[in-house]
């Protein structure tokens, strides 16, 4: 096809990357190891690893996981907040020859069931604090192997005693758990020492990740990404910002603020993955909710890459303290997740005198698609341009091209792009056209730069903070309720979180409060899911045949 917007690239982007200069994401991260072994590679709560450290004690992990009779193309699931056991875990698993399965450490047991069985996993890394949730699950799951990581585990002897002192006992962060058989991380890692980790061939076509997104069905599915997918997003990302590094000293080491989740793929591949190729130090940070915390981890590097969603970026400009920082040093803050509103990104721009560079993707492009050219001086509102090797197409509902300017779902086509949903073939043909464009869901329309402006949602998808949340997920959780006759739920617009989830409850017990229904959320669904407002109402609109009409009752949602 033509690729019209190569023009309006940034001088010194390449129209296309060779993902093939690597054999696997293990071949990337062990030409850092060699290259980079003297420099810091993470940093977390002051304690940092060289590149060095991160190849030894990845081969011890990778060994010990090896001596359980772990197969290549195992799942082995890590359970992890952004601390210095998740790169070690990650190195590990896949230089042993295995699949990751990224886990959000805040699931409920229900959400944690479902993931671990559906991926088949059979060893997992978790921290103690969320111990508890493995051990209501785990007898239901095929997990042979488990893994204890605590707070403190690989910040020194001194330091790591008190941290998990105070997370313990002070803050009482880490609630009663029963996991015969589970292996602390340390002692873990002592075994590891005394074995040698056997090298695996892995090629292109297998699997790195299996990196679970929101249901269409009720429940999340794991997009399948490749080692071939995630190689190419990782270098498709350098070249999109290396014009704009480059104009740092020469030899000087990037520095990444990776304060998202790691088992996010966005942090996954532009923080950790593109940090480790490009010799970078990532700055981890456990707690980004912590503003204060945050801030004051912030003035204490000389941060270049600074990836982030808009709920972050406006709850540091709301800090009194930020705005004391140095920015100097700052050249790229990439937007995405979610959508960057114009007052947070003007703001930005006049704090830091960096602007705000909003990109586009999805799990099953692992994740970017689109990006802002990284030279603007101004937010631009688009999700810009499609990145090098990738193709971008407009579609109407009957899967033709629509003119430019003219509106229809946003589709993908690229090296980064997923091999399709995990045990799901009926969801994979659904979302792939024939000639291999990934349907997003997402309405958009592009302009004669190439540049893309999303306009509406296609799917019944909520996005809040940046994490997707289905309606039906929701949905047959509120049903399972003794009280709920029957509900429906939809995203409404919010200030903070970009959007929200609203709930409209159609009642069986009159006397069921709002109250009630959120307190049985609070033991089903993560936070992010929970609905922000329930309302309660006598019917709901169905068409003919019965079915809701989710978006008639977002047409009667105030703004």
């Amino acid at each position: 096809m033509d690729k019209f917007w190569l023009k309006s690239y940034q001088p010194g982007v390449p129209a296309e990357i060779d993902w093939t200069q690597y054999r696997s994401l293990t071949h990337l991260m062990e030409e850092s190891f060699r290259t980079y072994a003297a420099r810091r590679a993470f940093v977390c709560m002051d304690k940092s690893i060289t590149y060095g450290q991160l190849d030894r004690m990845s081969q011890q992990m990778g060994a010990w996981l090896q001596s359980k009779g772990l197969k290549p193309g195992a799942r082995v699931a890590i359970m992890l907040p952004n601390v210095l056991q998740y790169p070690v875990a990650m190195a590990a698993a896949l230089r042993a020859g295995y699949v990751i399965v990224n886990v959000n450490p805040l699931y409920t047991p229900r959400e944690l069931q479902h993931q671990l069985i559906d991926s088949g996993a059979e060893a997992i890394l978790v921290l103690e604090n969320f111990a508890t949730t493995l051990e209501h699950v785990i007898a239901k799951t095929m997990v042979k192997h488990v893994i204890v990581a605590s707070m403190g585990d690989m910040l020194g002897a001194l330091k790591g005693t008190i941290v998990n002192l105070v997370v313990r006992k002070v803050k009482k962060l880490v609630p009663a758990y029963s996991l015969p058989g589970a292996i602390p991380f340390n002692r873990m890692m002592a075994e590891g020492a005394r074995m040698t980790m056997t090298p695996v061939v892995i090629g292109h076509d297998d699997i790195a990740f299996l990196q679970y997104t929101g249901g269409t069905t009720g429940v999340s599915k794991g997009a399948v990404l490749l080692h071939r997918n995630v190689i190419a997003n990782v270098l498709q990302n350098e070249a999109w910002i290396r014009p704009t590094i480059d104009t740092l000293p020469k030899g000087q080491q990037l520095q990444f603020m990776c304060a998202l989740p790691l088992y996010h793929i966005y942090a996954l591949t532009v923080c950790a993955l593109m940090g480790i190729r490009v010799g970078g130090m990532s700055v981890l940070i456990p707690n980004p909710r912590d503003m204060a915390g945050f801030v004051k981890e912030l003035g204490k590097y000389r941060i270049n890459i600074f990836p982030a969603v808009n709920t972050l970026y406006n709850g540091l400009l709301n800090n009194p303290d930020f705005a004391k920082l140095d920015f100097s040093s700052y050249r790229v803050c990439n937007g995405g997740g979610m959508a960057v509103q114009q007052v947070v990104a003007d703001k930005w721009l006049k704090v830091t005198g960096t602007p705000i560079v909003e990109g586009y993707g999805l799990s099953e492009t692992s994740p970017v698609a689109t990006a802002n050219r990284c030279d603007i001086h101004e937010f631009s509102g688009t999700i810009g341009l499609p990145l090098p090797s990738t193709e971008i197409k407009i579609l109407d509902d009957d899967g033709k091209e629509v003119a430019l300017g003219e509106r229809g779902e946003v589709s993908i086509r690229g090296p980064q792009v997923m091999a399709g949903y995990w045990n799901r073939p009926d969801e994979t043909l659904k979302s792939m056209t024939p000639d291999g464009f990934f349907k997003s869901g997402d309405i958009g329309v592009m302009d004669a730069a190439g540049n893309t402006r999303i306009v509406d949602r296609k799917k019944d998808m909520i996005l809040v903070s940046g994490f997707n949340v289905y309606p039906n997920e929701i949905e047959a959780v509120i049903s399972g309720h003794p009280g709920v006759l029957e509900c429906a739920c939809v995203g409404v617009p919010d200030a903070n979180t970009g959007e929200a989830v609203k709930l409209f409850v159609v009642r069986r017990d009159p006397d069921l409060t709002k109250e009630q229904l959120l307190e049985f959320c609070k033991e089903q669904l993560t936070a992010y899911k929970k609905p922000k407002y329930i309302e309660f109402r006598d019917d709901l609109p169905k068409t003919n045949v019965g079915k809701i009409l989710r978006r008639e009752l977002r047409d009667t949602t105030p703004a």
